[in-house]
């Protein structure tokens, strides 16, 4: 495994069924595509899923950020590139190019994720799992030409704009709801009308704390005003249960251009 170069490359079928009304690919669903691809890439590196399962760890997502100048259509394929950029105690930086069957750049993506115990909840420290393999496969040099990983601002005047109950095909392997699953009820917070005339440039997330099925999320949506040619809006998600008071889970930001 050690022979395996740092960067993956993986080639993903955009199927006509993860595409909206434009027929080019869902946000969420190009958000699946690169979590597979970390997936592949650890797995095949030797600390990925396959393994830490049997030692009861798992991969949580920490934070994420997408930036696309164009996305691909329906029947096209892509491809996806994946590195460490990063290797701490607890949190590693895992960055994403991705490229059409010409080479052409799309996007990019920049990712940190924590190593967990499966059942005590708790951050494991990276370097202790399989001796530290991890640390081999960092590559600093190559580029990932976006901003860095954004601090999400949401103020607490933001407005409550939608709640929603949480079901069977929110929750993932990991058995709380799903981090793209977020995301898509983010987006979905526009209509059809607005993606008519406005395009997704930009989301960052950033993974606050787990909730899980049949815990009610609230939307809390502030706009922003900016010099530039994007629209910004930031939303704050909460949970709310039966057994604990509203507490926030995830917080994004999502760019659009007109």
């Amino acid at each position: 495994m050690n022979e395996l170069p740092k960067i993956g490359c993986y080639k993903f079928l955009v199927e006509p069924f993860h595409c909206d009304f434009s027929k080019r690919l869902f946000l969420g669903h190009l958000g699946n595509h690169l979590l597979n691809a970390a997936d592949f890439h650890s797995n095949d590196r030797g600390y990925g899923m396959n393994y830490l399962h049997t030692v009861n760890k798992t991969w949580v997502l920490s934070r994420l950020t997408i930036e696309m100048s164009e996305y691909p259509l329906a029947y096209e394929t892509i491809n996806i590139e994946t590195w460490l950029k990063s290797v701490m105690r607890y949190f590693t930086g895992r960055n994403f190019k991705i490229t059409n069957e010409q080479g052409n750049t799309l996007g990019y993506g920049k990712s940190v994720w924590a190593m967990i115990d499966v059942e005590t909840r708790q951050p494991v420290n990276l370097l202790d799992v399989c001796n530290g393999i991890i640390s081999t496969f960092i590559d600093k040099e190559k580029e990932c030409n976006i901003d860095k990983l954004s601090r999400v601002q949401v103020s607490e005047t933001a407005s409550l704009v939608r709640s929603i109950d949480t079901h069977y095909s929110d929750v993932d392997m990991n058995g709380h709801i799903n981090s793209i699953k977020y995301i898509e009820h983010v987006l979905d917070l526009w209509s059809v009308d607005w993606y008519q005339q406005h395009t997704i440039k930009r989301i960052d997330v950033a993974y606050v704390a787990e909730s899980h099925q049949g815990d009610q999320l609230n939307f809390y949506l502030e706009p922003f005003t900016s010099a530039q040619e994007s629209e910004h809006y930031s939303v704050r998600i909460t949970k709310v249960n039966s057994h604990e008071a509203e507490t926030e889970v995830c917080r994004c930001a999502v760019y659009f251009l007109k």
